[in-house]
């Protein structure tokens, strides 16, 4: 039998199938994918084909299909495990808010240069925009700005007020898309709003810390009633990416790809080498230097400076 996983509690996975039936499944024994070491083998939006147990209800999982792409991250902490968040996506929807919780920049430029490596559009949803504050309006400005104009897609948008979820849903029809970004950003809130029958569990923000509280313990895809399919994801305080070998980093980043061929050195890094044609960017202002510093912290691999003040002035 054939299906999607739509649900990884990490021991089960919850599999819709071609006929839209459920079935509990499990994996018999170790079950890798070849090439990829992470503490899931299998993962949300991943097509697979399964054999119901004798006796059972359930099934065990006996093969993987080929997936189109994944979206990985390596854990910040000291145990720097590699987790496979959702596979066979159509697109990401980051989420970020402002403040309550601040969402880095370096947060941020790690997240799309992830995306990137694998080929998943990314949309930033800049959440909570019925904020106002100067101060505010000038961050939304700086960012919105900035990635758009290195190709990104941006939607200012607010659960509270509903501020361009037409649009959203445009977006979102007839395609498999992921939310992601920190506890707090509101993507349980806003997956309500887009489907009112799921009444996912949100919780408020943390008033001793201002930082959002998880609601989302694993990952799920739900069905949208205008058609498409969400994958929720947990939320994640930091975003280590994975196996990028310093060389290619700088092909993640839109901005410096189409410089980086008038660099003197066909191996420049852009740290300290002569004639380099990003650092040159940096210095007219053509790249941010914000941008600059988050590929620095990737390409040394430096997950302590996750500074959330970085657009602010």
């Amino acid at each position: 039998m054939n299906g999607v996983v739509i649900k990884s509690t990490g021991s089960w996975y919850i599999v819709r199938t071609d006929n839209a039936a459920i079935v509990e499944c499990r994996i018999r024994g170790k079950f890798r994918i070849k090439g990829i070491k992470s503490t899931n083998p299998v993962t949300v939006g991943d097509k697979v084909t399964f054999e119901l147990e004798e006796n059972s209800k359930n099934g065990v999982i006996t093969k993987i299909s080929e997936r189109k792409n994944y979206i990985i991250r390596k854990s910040v902490n000291l145990s720097k495990q590699t987790h496979i968040i959702a596979a066979n996506i159509d697109q990401v929807f980051l989420m970020i808010t402002l403040e309550e919780p601040p969402t880095s920049t370096a947060f941020i430029d790690r997240f799309l240069a992830t995306a990137e490596a694998y080929h998943i559009p990314v949309v930033l949803l800049l959440n909570k925009s019925d904020l106002e504050s100067e101060l505010l309006s000038n961050k939304r400005t700086v960012i919105i700005e900035a990635y758009t104009k290195i190709g990104y897609k941006c939607l200012e948008i607010s659960v509270e007020t509903q501020l361009n979820i037409a649009p959203l849903k445009q977006l979102m029809t007839g395609k498999v898309s992921m939310f992601s970004g920190h506890s707090g950003v509101g993507k349980s809130s806003l997956i309500n709003l887009l489907a009112p029958h799921l009444q996912l569990a949100t919780k408020n923000i943390s008033e001793q810390h201002k930082q959002g509280l998880h609601t989302t313990t694993f990952a799920e895809m739900f069905e949208l009633p205008f058609g498409g399919s969400i994958i929720d994801t947990p939320g994640i305080k930091g975003f280590g990416v994975v196996d990028m070998n310093p060389q290619e980093v700088d092909g993640y980043f839109p901005e410096f790809f189409e410089l980086k061929s008038k660099c003197k050195f066909n191996n420049c890094l852009h740290v300290n080498e002569p004639d380099c044609a990003i650092k040159k960017a940096v210095e007219i202002g053509e790249i941010t230097d914000w941008r600059y510093q988050n590929y620095l912290q990737i390409i040394l691999d430096d997950e302590t400076t996750y500074r959330t003040d970085i657009y602010t002035t």
